[in-house]
């Protein structure tokens, strides 16, 4: 018997693993910079440049940073969303945040939306 998928505007939502296990996507929606500490563990698991490090200064506003600017020009850094239509809903960057920072949403529950 061959497992339904759910569509929305002509595309697959649910998913076979290569044993027909189904799966479906959780694609990131947010980065919750309260929570972030800017450890870089998600940028460096995804494939996909969905996120990039940014600074927060003095006045808690975003600036750009880059791998050689100085840790002590910022507060702290911070993950943000760059291209999140660029996710493709494996997972890895939640699994290595380890403060939780991120709300991911099925693949299903946007398609409804």
């Amino acid at each position: 018997m061959r497992e339904r998928t759910a569509h929305a505007a002509g595309k697959d939502i649910m998913f076979s693993t290569r044993n027909g296990t189904p799966w479906e996507p959780s694609y990131i929606v947010a980065i919750d910079g309260e929570k972030c500490i800017g450890c870089g563990r998600c940028y460096k698991v995804c494939s996909r440049e969905v996120m990039h490090l940014m600074g927060v200064n003095e006045d808690d506003e975003l600036v750009a940073c880059g791998p050689e600017d100085d840790d002590e020009e910022f507060v702290r850094k911070v993950m943000v969303l760059d291209s999140s239509g660029n996710c493709i809903g494996c997972g890895s960057c939640a699994r290595v945040c380890p403060k939780g920072c991120q709300t991911h949403k099925k693949a299903s529950v946007l398609a409804a939306a």
